[in-house]
């Protein structure tokens, strides 16, 4: 099965008809997921780490919400499919959330460039956040930041090892001039990345 193959295909994906039979239950595993999944740093950002059934459920929900068929499918695979973490890597997604529009417009002002001061600290290994593909973060017109970033953290074996030892602390780090701050990554939240993810 190409979940064990750290891959999603057309054949994974269900027919809408049959994805409503199991998608409440699919939700509900997915607010389980996001117990360990989900990790506040500082007060306007939210890394939201992926899995294979992650960008399962994203993938199948965008096909519900559009019905755009297999023509849809097509670009939803090469979307997500990324995003799955291949084996010596973990990927998250990034979201600078602030409620008020123009309170959030300003704040993005003042970070741009924020997507390559991201990194995970991990038994002295730091391991940079990498975005994913060549979309434009920050805009170049006016410095502003993106409000959602897509990462990838490229683990080496050592790194790696660090991580699925349990030791020390591991960190999510925002390093930004405008933004600093660091949150720490619960030990069964490494436990559950480890299984999933290397």
């Amino acid at each position: 099965m190409p979940r064990d193959q750290r891959s999603i295909t057309a054949a994974d994906i269900m027919p809408l008809d049959q994805y409503e039979l199991i998608r409440a239950d699919k939700k509900q595993e997915a607010i389980e997921r996001k117990k360990l999944t989900r990790l506040a740093v500082g007060p306007y950002a939210t890394v939201l780490f992926e899995n294979w059934d992650s960008m399962w459920l994203q993938i199948q929900e965008m096909l519900r919400i559009e019905k755009g068929g297999d023509e849809q499918l097509v670009d939803e695979l090469a979307a997500y499919d990324p995003m799955v973490p291949k084996g010596r890597e973990l990927t998250a997604t990034v979201f600078f959330e602030i409620g008020d529009p123009d309170r959030r417009d300003a704040f993005l002002r003042t970070i741009g460039g924020v997507e390559d001061h991201i990194s995970i600290q991990v038994g002295g290994h730091v391991v940079p956040a990498r975005a994913e593909g060549d979309t434009e973060r920050t805009r170049a017109s006016d410095n502003k930041a993106s409000a959602v970033h897509f990462f990838h953290f490229d683990f080496t074996p050592e790194a790696i090892a660090a991580w699925k030892s349990g030791e020390g602390s591991a960190l999510l780090v925002i390093d930004h001039p405008n933004y600093g701050h660091a949150a720490l990554i619960s030990a069964d939240a490494r436990a559950f990345l480890g299984r999933e993810c290397f």
